[in-house]
């Protein structure tokens, strides 16, 4: 039988927990036009805004869980599904964000997730 570690979970940074919440947010780097983000996705990075505490935050983009093909970039029209990982205040996180490519702005919030989904996430897990 393997030996089980009973270690404390940690406690997430309070940042992170006020972020778990579904909230506002807003992609506006460089700008805010669906141009500029449809640039920013094409580099699998993205800038993240959440309004209500206006923490930005950049994400590197997890392409199997976004979902682009919902809006027209050169038309302005549309929502997309944007998710990706990052490190906020030592605790590795996703990012799930819906937004509309007329304003630039939506939803979104962070999950915390285990060492093994923010490798995967990365792109850093062996294969």
């Amino acid at each position: 039988m393997a030996e089980q570690k009973n270690e404390p979970k940690k406690e997430l940074n309070e940042l992170v927990v006020r972020l778990g919440k579904e909230q506002p947010v807003e992609t506006a780097r460089p700008e805010k036009t669906a141009k500029a983000l449809k640039e920013c996705i094409d580099r699998d990075y993205v800038h993240v805004m959440f309004k209500n505490t206006g923490t930005e935050v950049g994400v590197q983009l997890y392409r199997p869980d976004c979902r682009f093909d919902t809006g027209n970039f050169e038309d302005s029209t549309g929502k997309v599904h944007i998710e990706g990982g990052l490190i906020l205040n030592y605790d590795k996180v996703r990012v799930v964000a819906d937004v509309d490519l007329t304003t630039c702005e939506g939803t979104g919030c962070m999950k915390p997730v285990e060492d093994d989904e923010y490798e995967h996430i990365m792109g850093k897990a062996e294969s």
